[in-house]
């Protein structure tokens, strides 16, 4: 009996506390709406950014597990030998706009917090938001090219096949 090494998913982590931040946020806002009528300032604020950041990490773990939505009656027709072409294109073109994100949302990230811009809810600085869109933009193209080299290798998701 051979015993597998867990791998290593901080995405997965993080979408996972960013859901339990949204669920604890979200019910602590209807509790206190409830008993009191009023509601807490930042549940808004931060479940929108929670949610965002949860998007970006599921994407992530989506890539790696070659689980996004895309049209495969194209990779089921063409013969073996141009699978790789079109394995190298689809990642190509995700690696592009991905890497344009990444870029943009660098040069954003770092106008904010030079600028000191603050968010309009509770004032905090923007850039503390803002950095995350480049950061999970490289965690979703590192997933992708993972999963382009076990594409190209032949390699079936191991998680998908146990799963099914």
């Amino acid at each position: 009996m051979s015993t597998r090494r867990p791998k290593f998913r901080p995405e997965a982590w993080l979408a996972t506390l960013a859901l339990i931040a949204i669920c604890l946020i979200s019910l602590g806002n209807v509790i206190v709406r409830y008993a009191t009528d009023a509601s807490f300032a930042f549940t808004e604020e931060f479940s929108v950014f929670f949610l965002v950041l949860l998007t970006f990490a599921g994407a992530a773990v989506a890539a790696r597990h070659n689980q996004h939505i895309r049209i495969e009656l194209i990779e089921h027709h063409l013969p073996k030998g141009m699978l790789k072409l079109v394995f190298v294109l689809q990642w190509l073109a995700g690696m592009i706009v991905l890497g344009i994100t990444a870029w943009y949302g660098s040069v954003f990230a770092l106008e904010e917090y030079q600028w000191e811009s603050l968010s309009p809810g509770l004032g905090l600085p923007n850039w503390i938001y803002v950095v995350w869109l480049p950061l999970m933009a490289a965690a979703i193209m590192i997933r992708m090219t993972q999963n382009l080299i076990d594409r190209l290798r032949g390699k079936e998701d191991e998680e998908v096949i146990h799963e099914s």
